[in-house]
């Protein structure tokens, strides 16, 4: 395993590090170590590797990720795994505001609860919340999953377009165009591999199924597809 140290170097040196980190690295496992809540710390990432970072973060850590596994030991500030393309960011704590903000793929796992936006504007990635979210989250999600084991806030899925939106507890009010829908098979095919994915033993059938009821902008659902 290879060590970064933040009381020793900073931040750009820390992330240019890893950033030069591409498929053909025979340097796989890494950890930071003290990083004292800095911003921005493990961004933009193009490599396999593992990166565990030892304590909570700032803004937008995990940014942009692609292929590369992120396991932040603590909590995480606003936008952690914001526009993430690929690849797994794990949040041992809490996470702050607009988390997995614009997220094009991947899998953001939450272990504790999440903050407001949850989700704005996801575009295909996977997220598991372990505990609740707060306010406006999966606002203008457009595509993939967001998948809550506890409560969801005020406002769930506003504007929402044609991301899957999983709840195992109670929702405080649905935002405009979000309705319940049914919970079909495959549904449930879709749920069971994120749950096991993300490590609980939550059961898909205790899950509630919402999604949008497209009457807010022009859709052909024979076109899903290329949305």
């Amino acid at each position: 395993m290879q060590t970064l140290d933040m009381s020793e170097l900073d931040l750009r040196t820390v992330n240019a590090t890893l950033q030069q980190q591409k498929a053909d690295t025979n340097q796989t496992v890494w950890e930071i170590v003290n990083p004292k809540g800095s911003h921005a710390i493990a961004v933009g990432l193009d490599g396999p590797i593992e990166v565990a970072v030892r304590g909570s973060t700032g803004y937008y850590c995990a940014g942009m990720n692609k292929e590369a596994t992120v396991h932040i030991t603590g909590s995480a500030g606003p936008g952690v795994a914001e526009n993430m393309m690929s690849g797994a960011v794990i949040v041992e704590g809490d996470a702050s505001q607009y988390a997995g903000a614009t997220g094009h793929g991947g899998l953001l796992v939450i272990k504790g609860n999440a903050s407001s936006r949850c989700g704005i504007s996801m575009k295909g990635i996977d997220i598991v919340v372990h505990g609740n979210i707060g306010h406006m989250s999966a606002f203008m999600a457009q595509s993939g999953n967001l998948v809550v084991l506890g409560d969801a806030g005020e406002a769930l899925g506003d504007s929402l377009y044609e991301a899957r939106l999983f709840i195992r507890g109670t929702v405080k009010s649905l935002g405009a165009d979000c309705v319940e829908k049914e919970m079909r098979a495959e549904h449930l095919e879709i749920l069971g591999d994120l749950l096991e994915r993300s490590g609980t033993d939550a059961k898909p059938e205790d899950f509630k199924r919402y999604g949008s009821a497209r009457q807010l902008y022009n859709f052909n659902v024979d076109n899903a597809s290329a949305y």
